[in-house]
């Protein structure tokens, strides 16, 4: 089939809602589909790092300031999905698809316009949600109570009704849509792990030497998006409470926005005991992975999210400290600290519990190593392709 993905953001930049839409794309490309990705005028370009033949087209520099890559709400960006309406449509109507993936709840939306604007294709749209677009404003700070709020939450129920089809990537996000969305047809996509990026990695004594780590201290890592709604306060608020006890571990994050973490690190003169990484390629996360001992994913439920950082986590072998939620208990089930309380002293006792049960460390990663294997994305695009058939008959 021709599938036209509608991806309202910088695409591509290392961070999860990309890495959902990649590989994806990916592995429905490997079932044989035909890719079409329209997005900003921004981001990466994949060809750079992998061999594909998806096809990637960007709305015109318009707004050639407009340079943000990082996850949360931007006003502009209302005007840049204007002009991705006018993109979708031309490739709808020029390449012919056969359905139209939606991603976001903006993406949902775009993709429901132009199938009106085409309906005599008969094209069928397919909703992917990647969380709550009214929480994760909440979260971000651009919405708090009033009026305002509650228009935000009627405009997000009547995109969750759209589409054909609906796939989420939380058991959380599911069960709350299901709820209200007029008819049942939605079923959880959970986020995947390309295996294939694992294999033939140094060991990981080789790879702390590579980067410089020190060798007898513990490496407690975190990767992804450093925002409000990852929870990388709760982690950067635990660092000083756990070096306070322990000497012996070593703190390294990656990922962006990186001025919060900087800031942190400074103040609290802890440059001895982290490294930060910005920017953080997401086809070099594996070597980073190889080096580290314990992972951190310090999300909370507030935005429905899933976390598809725990995946690459177990693809390598880590032991994970995180909260005790419904899509973390499925993907890791054993191979976790799951700490009932959401908060700094939360993740703190996680990382303590494996300070003091090193043996664990090497039990659980390996038991979150096997169990990746469960979780490719080539499982993920066989469901999808499963539902895009549906629709289709």
């Amino acid at each position: 089939m021709k599938i036209l993905f509608i991806a309202p953001t910088p695409f591509f930049a290392d961070r999860g809602t990309h890495i959902r839409i990649l590989e994806e794309a990916l592995a429905l490309e490997k079932r044989g589909h035909e890719i079409t990705i329209a997005t900003y005028h921004i981001g990466r370009e994949i060809s750079s790092e992998i061999r594909t033949k998806i096809d990637i087209r960007r709305i015109r520099r318009l707004l050639f300031w407009y340079k943000k890559l990082e996850a949360g709400p931007d006003w502009q960006k209302i005007v840049l999905d204007l002009m991705l309406i006018r993109k979708a449509f031309n490739l709808a109507r020029t390449k012919h698809q056969d359905i139209i993936h939606g991603h976001l709840h903006e993406g949902v939306l775009i993709g429901w316009i132009v199938k009106k604007l085409l309906f005599w294709r008969k094209m069928k749209l397919v909703a992917d949600f990647h969380g709550s677009l009214t929480k994760e404003m909440v979260t971000h700070s651009y919405l708090r109570g009033g009026f305002l709020k509650k228009l935000f939450e009627y405009v997000e129920k009547r995109i969750d009704n759209m589409g054909d089809y609906a796939i989420t990537s939380s058991w959380e996000n599911t069960d709350e849509i299901r709820t209200f969305r007029k008819n049942n047809n939605i079923t959880t996509i959970l986020d995947g792990v390309n295996l294939d990026y694992y294999r033939n990695i140094p060991a990981k004594s080789e790879m702390k030497n590579i980067l410089k780590l020190p060798k007898d201290k513990l490496i407690v890592t975190y990767t992804g998006a450093l925002v409000m709604n990852k929870g990388i306060r709760y982690l950067l608020e635990a660092i000083p409470k756990i070096i306070e006890k322990n000497k012996n571990v070593f703190f390294m994050i990656g990922g962006f926005p990186m001025h919060e973490a900087y800031v942190f690190m400074k103040q609290n003169n802890l440059e001895n005991n982290m490294r930060l990484i910005s920017p953080l390629n997401y086809f070099n996360l594996p070597k980073l992975l190889a080096a580290s001992d314990v992972a951190i994913d310090p999300k909370d439920s507030s935005t429905r999210q899933a976390s598809g950082k725990i995946l690459q986590y177990m693809a390598a072998g880590l032991p994970v400290v995180c909260f005790d939620r419904a899509n973390n208990r499925e993907y890791l089930d054993q191979g976790a600290y799951f700490s009932q309380k959401q908060s700094s002293e939360g993740i703190a006792e996680g990382i303590e519990y494996f300070i003091n049960r090193s043996s664990e460390i090497m039990e659980k990663g390996d038991l979150n190593r096997k169990k990746s294997e469960q979780f490719s994305w080539d499982k993920s695009a066989e469901k999808i392709e499963e539902i895009y058939n549906k629709v289709k008959s």
